[in-house]
């Protein structure tokens, strides 16, 4: 698992979340609302006690974010961030509590308690209470949801502005709750660069990524529904098993052997295959590649060759 890559719950994460939690809290009242931490509420009105006593009526997915929209015209819409995540406890005969240094808050209905946890000392995952439905609007980030979608739509979409792919598919004012992990797997699945500009593609790329991408989704909820079952996703991660090169650098390509490589901005990185994406060349990497200038590998021939020259 690399250091750079983040593990924020994507698409079909929330998806079986919010599958996972409809049969547990909607039709039902949550009784309490308990913080760990007074900041996870990043809004001051409606109160949080104004939610206590009112049933969850149905829950949504609004890009990464899950929305719980309550009797009253009320909604709580969580966003999970990198290291947020739910836990479920199915004790009713006392609320489970909130863990020590992780625990943010804690949901507490008839049918057992809602735990948000993050991990690490920062702290991203947020709450933000609502009254009305007009007050969601400053969450739609107005990207496209392609699950639910067509080709042509999709086609100007993609093409509207020119943006790598890459940028593309993971701009949530361009598709909706596509993030780093999925976008390395559409994109290899549909066997193209991720620094391929949008403007560029043909229509049978276009296609192809198109297909790629319901393709990859729908194949990640139906797996991630197959390990739940009907337990409550304990183990939400972008990197997991069965991955093509998401989490995957420098491991083989399942489809051609070659080892996955990687960009690196940020605090992130971009996996892909040189052979299956990039016919064989090697992306540039902005911190090796302003290092090394002219001494940069071009292809995979190259870099085998410099490494069996090191060995």
């Amino acid at each position: 698992m690399s250091k750079y890559t983040a593990t924020v719950p994507e698409l079909p994460d929330i998806v079986v979340y919010i599958e996972a939690l409809t049969p547990r809290v909607v039709g039902r009242t949550l009784e309490r609302l308990r913080l760990g931490n007074p900041f996870i509420i990043r809004t001051i009105e409606p109160a949080p006690n104004e939610f206590e006593g009112s049933r969850v009526m149905a829950l949504r997915r609004m890009g990464k974010r899950i929305v719980f929209a309550f009797e009253g015209d009320r909604f709580m819409v969580v966003h999970l961030m990198i290291a947020g995540r739910f836990r479920w406890s199915d004790s009713t005969a006392a609320p489970a509590k909130i863990p020590g240094k992780i625990g943010l808050a804690a949901f507490d209905f008839p049918t057992g308690t809602l735990l948000l946890t993050e991990a690490g000392s920062k702290r991203r995952a947020s709450i933000h209470l609502v009254r009305g439905a007009a007050g969601l609007v400053e969450f739609e980030r107005g990207g496209l949801e392609v699950l639910d979608t067509d080709l042509a739509s999709f086609a100007e979409r993609l093409t509207r502005e020119n943006h790598t792919v890459k940028r593309a598919l993971t701009d949530p004012q361009i598709f909706s709750g596509i993030g780093n992990a999925y976008s390395d797997e559409i994109l290899h699945a549909a066997r193209l660069s991720p620094m391929k500009q949008t403007r560029t593609f043909t229509d049978a790329e276009i296609a192809r990524l198109f297909d790629a991408t319901v393709r990859t989704l729908d194949s990640w909820i139906e797996r991630t529904r197959d390990e739940v079952g009907s337990k409550f996703p304990e183990k939400v991660t972008a990197f997991r098993e069965g991955m093509a090169v998401h989490g995957r650098y420098g491991k083989p390509c399942p489809v051609c052997g070659s080892p996955v490589q990687r960009i690196v901005y940020a605090a992130n990185e971009c996996n892909y295959c040189a052979t299956c994406q990039t016919g064989g060349k090697l992306l540039s990497d902005r911190a090796l590649s302003r290092l090394l200038r002219d001494d940069w590998p071009r292809t995979l021939e190259e870099l085998e060759k410099r490494k069996g020259k090191a060995e």
